[in-house]
């Protein structure tokens, strides 16, 4: 059975947490974050570390909304 390459997001979600796959010359990339904007056909992503991704919308072969992360366990 062959995996469904579903985009499930619309500007409704910003502000949650999405997941997408797009892509990109050398084949595919994804990015786990915050959607904090989608504006002129671009999407601006939060990483957990920070970051910030630009996506554009035409390069986007997958995207849903995901779940909040877990918390990282402390060290001890």
């Amino acid at each position: 059975m062959a995996a469904r390459l579903v985009i499930a997001i619309t500007t409704q979600d910003i502000g949650a947490r999405i997941t997408t796959r797009r892509r990109v010359s050398e084949g595919f990339r994804d990015a786990v974050g915050v959607l904090e904007a989608w504006q002129d056909g671009v999407l601006r992503v939060r990483k957990r570390d920070g970051t910030l991704v630009e996506i554009d919308e035409k390069t986007l072969v997958a995207a849903k909304v995901v779940p909040v992360a877990p918390p990282r366990p402390r060290p001890m």
